[in-house]
């Protein structure tokens, strides 16, 4: 690997790592020289996150975490440091959930449910990572850090059945490049990763599905992202190789926010 992408001495926190994108995020990292502090609520499922990155030759730890709890998320982030011995350097905010429903389906506790996780909890654990990062080091001088927001192309396109979902992810889009505004002098950088459809157990039997076939047809690459597919995205965005870029949003969609309508 090139040096440019390497996390070596770096302590990687990835929110909502118990499986899905988030695990496949925090093995990347681990792979890239992190430590890596696999954070979500299901304890059973983040030690099966550590233990894989363990079998590959990677270090992990994991913390309890509930991303719409701000005590809980100081308290993660103080757990995560004991352990580490190290304060978190890189924060990937990758806890998701979602609705599909009509918008006229939709009831207070879906809406709430899901702007608590993808925006509020997003929010809360960058307001808390920055305020650390923000802290004097050694020199005297803000630590800094950098945190990578998990956003969606939904964020710029229009969907029936997901208004919840692509209202929240486009407030991450928002908060990301505010935060990017207002950090920048404290040398921490907030960007964010957009992905499109990537092939989870989640969404497998949708999108393998005939739903899904309809789908491909507007990615200009016809075919479906792979989780893996989003690694040199995220390591372009977790690492140095993108020292001078904060506020920035990258598409990692197969050509779908290019194709024509």
């Amino acid at each position: 690997m090139n040096d440019i992408f390497s996390l070596s001495g770096r302590h990687a926190l990835v929110t909502g790592a118990s499986g899905g994108l988030g695990r496949q995020f925090a093995r990347t990292l681990a792979a890239a020289g992190a430590l890596v502090t696999v954070a979500a609520r299901r304890a059973d499922r983040c030690a099966e996150t550590v233990t894989l990155i363990a079998a590959a030759g990677g270090r992990a730890q994991a913390v309890n975490l509930d991303v719409t709890d701000a005590a809980g998320v100081a308290a993660a982030f103080d757990a995560a440091t004991e352990m580490a011995g190290a304060p978190v350097d890189v924060v990937v905010n990758n806890a998701g959930v979602a609705v599909t429903k009509p918008a006229l389906k939709v009831t207070e506790d879906d809406w709430d449910w899901v702007m608590d996780t993808n925006l509020k909890g997003v929010w809360l654990v960058a307001q808390e990572a920055a305020r650390r990062m923000a802290a004097p080091g050694p020199d005297g001088a803000p630590r800094g850090g950098n945190i990578v927001n998990i956003a969606s192309i939904i964020a710029f396109r229009q969907g029936s059945r997901i208004a919840s979902y692509a209202i929240s992810k486009a407030g991450v889009v928002q908060l990301t490049k505010i935060l990017a505004l207002e950090l920048a002098d404290k040398g921490i950088r907030v960007n964010a990763l957009a992905p499109g459809y990537v092939i989870t157990d989640m969404n497998r039997d949708i999108l393998e599905g005939p739903a899904g076939q309809v789908i491909v047809q507007r990615i200009p690459q016809g075919r479906f992202g792979r989780p893996e597919d989003l690694d040199g995205p995220l390591l372009l965005l977790a690492s140095d190789a993108s020292s001078f870029m904060t506020g920035s949003v990258i598409a990692a969609d197969g050509g779908q926010l290019v194709n024509s309508l």
